[in-house]
């Protein structure tokens, strides 16, 4: 394994959002606030509880799966669609390193960004609202394996999008809407039978219910659906890593 390889692309990734940390930072903590304002004061005074948790408290984890998901995502395509665009991408696949390690580099670089300002999100949402984590470990192992398996995701976007405009598709069109659509302001419970039956075809559903259940230890699905859900999606996008590099799609044709 050429750590010193894995180093350089991670040094460079996270050097490129310190540049920007200013604005990586008061982007997600105005729109967190935002939320907070929104749904947390406006629908929080109609909704005071839900399954016996505070509706402000309720929303934290999908709040913090929303962003946590969308940064996963972009700042791993960026990463890997800048090269491809500047065309600097053909010097690092002419080294002496393997995708394994492009792949580690990249997408490390992307996941600890997003978990960087999810742990952000967590400590302004203090500042709203009273919150006990239930199971900090849990909460912790759900938050690294959602950075790591969206920002896989991101950075097969960023192989597959021909131009700016792409990289912006999939999270805005597809990403977003399976979020608020997953429960992240409400409890799948709260739903009628039919709507609760077709959720459960919302992959991001699982996500949000085991990030949930590391808070409050309420949860829409079993823990271990959840585990094998987010487990099942990181597999799937690491053979889908593996198939582009070995066949050179959108990289070498």
């Amino acid at each position: 394994m050429n750590w010193s390889a894995i180093s350089a692309i991670y040094v460079f990734e996270m050097t490129r959002f310190f540049r920007t940390l200013a604005q990586s930072l008061i982007s997600p903590v105005l729109s967190t606030s935002l939320y907070f304002v929104v749904f947390g004061a406006a629908i929080g005074s109609r909704i005071q509880e839900v399954d016996g948790v505070s509706y402000g408290a309720f929303i934290v984890p999908g709040l913090i799966m929303l962003t946590v998901m969308t940064q996963s995502i972009s700042n791993a395509s960026f990463g890997i669609y800048f090269p491809k665009f500047i065309g600097t991408i053909y010097e690092l696949l002419s080294a002496p390193v393997s995708f394994l390690e492009i792949v580690m580099g990249y997408v490390g670089a992307a996941a600890t960004k997003a978990m960087f300002i999810g742990v952000i999100i967590l400590i302004t949402s203090f500042f709203f609202v009273d919150i006990e984590i239930a199971h900090p470990l849990a909460m912790i192992l759900f938050l690294v394996l959602t950075c790591i398996s969206f920002a896989l995701f991101g950075f097969i976007i960023g192989i597959w999008a021909g131009n700016f405009e792409q990289l912006q598709l999939v999270p805005l069109l597809i990403v977003t809407p399976l979020v608020f659509l997953g429960g992240s302001f409400y409890s799948i419970s709260m739903l009628p039978p039919v709507w609760q039956t077709i959720s459960m075809f919302n992959p991001v559903v699982y996500l949000i219910s085991g990030f949930r259940w590391a808070f409050f230890g309420l949860t829409d699905v079993p823990i271990l659906t959840s585990l094998i859900a987010i487990a099942g999606f990181t597999t799937l996008c690491l053979g889908a890593v593996w198939w582009i590099f070995k066949s050179g799609w959108r990289i070498r044709q």
